[in-house]
């Protein structure tokens, strides 16, 4: 029934940009909290970027600050992370997270490789 099914990932150059998506269903989508995690090879699970619910504050990792963007669009139960100026360092499998008070959901991840 839940389902947070992430696209948009792939292998890009240095310096390109991707857009990543997460689509919602089963859940009331506006009443969560959403959140991008991602996880690089040997490294912990570091959260990149939330989101709030109604008024959409947003926050982000240091290390993305000024090249990623979350959003959200209520709806379409989707949320976006576009990401500008990719780094290699930013090779990982992106997941999306959906929170709210009793409920914890994650999407199965998409690959995201940047690499010449």
């Amino acid at each position: 029934q839940v389902q947070l099914v992430e696209s948009g990932g792939g292998l890009v150059q240095p310096g390109e940009s991707l857009r990543l998506s997460c689509q919602a269903s089963g859940f009331a989508f506006a009443n969560f909290a959403m959140r991008w995690y991602r996880q690089a090879p040997g490294k912990e699970r570091e959260l990149v970027a939330s989101i709030t619910t109604t008024f959409g504050r947003t926050n982000y990792a240091d290390s993305v600050k000024g090249r990623f963007t979350i959003s959200r669009d209520n709806a379409k139960n989707t949320m976006y992370l576009q990401m500008n100026t990719l780094k290699p360092e930013d090779t990982a499998v992106y997941y999306c997270n959906a929170v709210a008070y009793g409920y914890d959901f994650w999407g199965q991840g998409t690959q995201v490789t940047v690499s010449s």
